[in-house]
């Protein structure tokens, strides 16, 4: 169990992060390029791997192996999640220097409130160990709907206001445009917000829902509050960048989805092992643990790894089979028959 001290700590580096990203990085409104995008991208990742070697070191090799592993789920469904903040951002017509402080803003609302749910699930881990079989249960039918919509594109997700938006509408008027990138403003001598704000909260909220799959994920991997925060706040950390660098690459990741479920059931099912092996439920086995084999957090991780790797690299080999294909047939087209022929 972390101190208050390393907890102190860890929250204001996180904070400084924000406020670094926040302040010099979007400070001037603009497009990033595919090299900056690359290069912060790399920053962070690598950041969060550096934080997780140093785990090794100050806690134990256990705790290193678990926020990896941790991560590395987190960040994946991340970049599946991409979709629809792609969708949100073209739903309000956002201009795209606009992009960035949104993605930013709407991240770190996500981030407090993705606390509140880890806290809250920490809380019913410690107190009720049957958590396990709900949160396990959970995944497993996550996965089966992930399998069963795989492969869907920018096109095929449909984006519904969420209630903090809805509330915000009736609350205010809305203006017709964005007025400099501010979020509320004086329009005919009363306060009204922007679509700025809308698109905020839209991103902010809908991250929420995606942490119900998320949060449950990584608490089948490690029942460390601190791992689960931080493993969360580094995937949230480097998704604005890591939206503008696959924006256009998102098509190609076609079995992302497929890999993320195979992924979720396995810690499903590892989950519902836990449960087995903690079991105080009176009505299984008269209330005594069963004796059954829980995967290790290295044997996590190397699962992990796997699938999501080859999924990737499947996804890429296909999508490129396809494009080579195109291009063939874009320089050598088939000849058309005339009428003379005939």
């Amino acid at each position: 169990m972390e101190s208050g001290l390393v907890w102190a700590i860890t929250i204001a580096g996180i904070v400084g992060l924000f406020v670094f990203d926040f302040v010099v990085v979007v400070a001037k409104p603009h497009v990033p390029s595919f090299r900056e995008s690359a290069w912060w991208s790399v920053f962070y990742i690598a950041l969060a791997f550096a934080f997780g070697a140093s785990m090794w070191w100050w806690n134990s090799p256990a705790k290193g192996t678990e926020f990896i592993a941790g991560f590395i789920t987190e960040k994946s469904l991340s970049i599946d999640n991409l979709f629809v903040f792609l969708v949100i951002l073209s739903r309000f017509a956002v201009p795209p220097k606009l992009r960035q402080r949104v993605l930013l803003i709407g991240i770190a609302i996500a981030l407090v409130l993705r606390g509140v749910f880890i806290a809250a699930g920490a809380a019913a881990l410690s107190t009720f160990s049957w958590t396990f079989y709900l949160f396990g249960a959970f995944l497993l039918y996550t996965a089966i709907v992930i399998a069963r919509e795989g492969g869907a594109e920018e096109g095929d997700v449909e984006y519904k206001e969420n209630l903090l938006v809805r509330t915000a509408r009736r609350l205010l008027p809305v203006t017709d445009g964005y007025r400099d990138g501010r979020f509320v403003i004086r329009d005919a001598g009363r306060r009204a917000i922007t679509p700025l704000l809308l698109v905020v909260l839209a991103i902010g909220g809908t991250d929420v829902l995606f942490a119900l799959d998320s949060i449950p994920a990584i608490f089948g991997l490690t029942q460390d509050p601190y791992i689960v925060f931080t493993a969360n706040a580094f995937a949230l950390l480097g998704l604005r960048q890591l939206f503008f660098l696959v924006d256009g690459l998102l098509a190609r990741l076609v079995y992302l989805s497929y890999g993320l479920s195979v992924v979720l059931g396995f810690i499903g099912v590892k989950l519902v092992l836990e449960a087995l092996h903690e079991n105080s439920l009176p009505f299984l086995n008269g209330g005594e643990p069963f004796d059954v084999w829980v995967p290790s957090s290295n044997q996590s991780l190397l699962v992990i790894i796997v699938v999501i790797g080859v999924a990737a690299l499947a996804s890429v080999r296909v999508t490129r089979g396809g494009r080579d294909r195109r291009s063939q047939h874009a320089a050598h087209p088939e000849p058309v028959e005339s009428a003379e022929d005939d």
